[in-house]
């Protein structure tokens, strides 16, 4: 297991974890967040945002933060905002949809390629609507900036009525290709249905095609671009640094999510759960009771409501390299996961382990009263919070200083 982070300060001489008052800061003004295991942190408030809903850093050190309604912003290395950029697909901002992800592509210093995701509407009927994903040049000024060569590559189907469960979040896997989690959108049953890519995470090249080594390629339409199955609505997925995947999502009432995303299985939504329905129905079962579909590593009932995952490899927090943070919506929380490898069929000391298991657990809460959007990494180290909602803040944690 990759240890905890050392105590920054002696519990007795910890500032008291603070309130939604104590820090309600300016940009600019810092103060400390005390985690429930005691760990400080330094927090500087740096922007603010309506409805921020993801981050990514450029390879200069600047950053692009969207707003669900649309708006996409430049920051200076000091977090400040610089400007907009322009020509940003045009989206209605409904429910949980509108403006999403936006990541870059690992060539981006010499292509400038971003790719973003965002809920649109039917042409026809506009009480429907799903997710789509296009890539674009990113061409900067000073202040600013604007896309170019805007190109559809990926879309969610079939769109559907209701306004939420999109997931629509990216990440680009060590091989190059893109991942997508597509969340299920309320309706149950098409996390299940291999004629729609709804409920699924799906792998396609940065030009949005189908790769050949996909599970189900070769069965034609969304199935060849499938590559887990099962989901709910997914919120955040990163890479740890020995390539596996990771992905989180929501949980009816109950029962959480994050999950070690493995090539072809099945998750099991909408048949089990480890929550129950906002009815108070049951689900046929808990995990445990169907072996047959993947157990997620880590489960929370009551729910933290995860958005925004990332998985620390940096050097300003030495100890937790290796550990995910998860941003927290209904528990307005940061939560940190450590990750622990164990032989799957331990024998004992004279015995044989014939593989790894990956497991997991929480390992502290950084508290401060309000939801959290998103998590990044910073090229500094830092970790980088976004807090959700109408001024919601930009904020950058450090170790605090003994």
């Amino acid at each position: 297991m990759v240890s905890s982070l050392s105590r920054i300060l002696l519990a007795a001489c910890a500032a008291p974890a603070l309130t939604l008052g104590a820090f309600a800061q300016a940009a600019g003004e810092t103060m400390t967040v005390t985690g429930t295991e005691g760990t400080v942190l330094t927090a500087e408030a740096l922007e603010t945002f309506d409805g921020a809903w993801a981050m990514t850093f450029l390879p200069d050190g600047r950053a692009l933060v969207t707003e669900q309604d649309g708006d996409l912003w430049l920051l200076g290395t000091d977090g400040a905002k610089l400007g907009e950029i322009a020509n940003v697909p045009a989206v209605t901002m409904r429910g949980q949809g509108g403006l999403g992800d936006i990541i870059i592509h690992p060539d981006f210093a010499e292509n400038g390629t971003v790719f973003l995701s965002y809920v649109e509407r039917d042409a026809h009927d506009d009480t429907l609507s799903g997710a789509a994903v296009d890539k674009a040049t990113l061409e900067r000024t000073e202040t600013g900036g604007s896309l170019t060569g805007v190109t559809r590559i990926w879309e969610q189907s079939q769109k559907v009525p209701g306004n939420g469960h999109y997931g629509h979040r990216l990440a680009i896997a060590p091989d190059g290709n893109l991942i997508i989690t597509s969340s299920e959108r309320q309706k149950f049953s098409p996390s299940q249905n291999m004629d729609m890519n709804l409920g699924k995470v799906i792998r396609v090249t940065t030009d949005g095609a189908p790769l050949e080594d996909n599970p189900f390629y070769g069965n034609g339409g969304v199935a060849d671009t499938i590559w887990s199955l099962g989901h709910r609505n997914m919120l955040g997925v990163a890479f740890d640094t020995d390539g596996q995947l990771w992905v989180h999502e929501m949980g009816p009432a109950g029962g959480d999510e994050l999950n070690l995303i493995l090539k072809g299985e099945n998750y099991g939504y909408p048949i089990v759960s480890n929550g129950e329905h906002y009815n108070g129905k049951p689900f046929f079962g808990n995990h445990e009771d169907y072996p047959i579909y993947e157990n997620p590593a880590v489960s929370w009932t009551p729910v933290i409501s995860p958005a925004g995952l990332i998985i620390y490899d940096g050097d300003t927090f030495a100890d937790w390299q290796g550990d995910a943070f998860i941003g927290g919506l209904s528990s307005k929380a940061l939560v940190r996961v450590e990750f622990e490898q164990t032989p799957l069929d331990n024998q004992g000391s004279g015995g044989t382990s014939s593989t790894m298991e990956t497991t997991a657990n929480e390992a502290e809460r950084y508290e401060w009263g309000k939801r959290i959007r998103e998590v990044e990494q910073g090229p500094d180290g830092a970790i980088y919070v976004l807090e959700d909602d109408a001024g919601g803040r930009l904020i950058r944690l450090t170790p605090a200083a003994e």
